[in-house]
């Protein structure tokens, strides 16, 4: 299986603890797809909803493909996302019951085709914000002296 991805969601990681993940096809138009491949997709302030037991994308922004003239769609358009709906019916009950979130993780292709990874999330607390924000910066500091340690010629 070859995967290229093509856009990563860090903030996603950053304002949620990530508990389960899995893999959406997604609905989109020719241009769309053009422009996705050039890269040009936001998943920031992206999430997914769900609707008559279907997903859907909303807020994930596609930048209109500058060859695509009128057949460009609204970059914000919301679109939907593919499923078997034994696994959107098993989302739906996580979300309602536990208070949990769907949010789009990354986006990628996969044998040739566009996939959207989603993820059940659970919102952070600004506390467990900070606190992985120090855990970070103390793993690079970690990382920073032990490289610099290993440069030094031995005395």
């Amino acid at each position: 299986m070859s995967e290229k991805n093509i856009a990563d969601n860090r903030k996603a990681f950053h304002d949620y603890f990530i508990l389960e993940k899995f893999e959406a096809g997604v609905s989109l138009l020719g241009t769309e797809v053009k422009s996705i491949r050039a890269g040009k997709i936001n998943l920031k302030d992206s999430y997914v909803q769900v609707k008559n037991q279907e997903l859907f994308l909303v807020g994930a922004h596609i930048s209109p493909y500058e060859a695509g003239n009128r057949f460009n769609a609204d970059p914000m358009r919301v679109r939907k996302l593919l499923m078997h709906k034994n696994e959107i019916i098993r989302l739906y009950s996580r979300v309602k019951q536990d208070g949990l979130t769907i949010v789009p993780t990354r986006c990628y292709f996969k044998e040739g085709k566009v996939k959207i990874e989603i993820a059940l999330a659970k919102g952070k607390a600004k506390y467990d914000k900070r606190d992985s924000v120090a855990k970070k910066d103390a793993e690079r500091d970690i990382a920073g002296a032990l490289k610099a340690r290993s440069k030094r010629p031995d005395d």
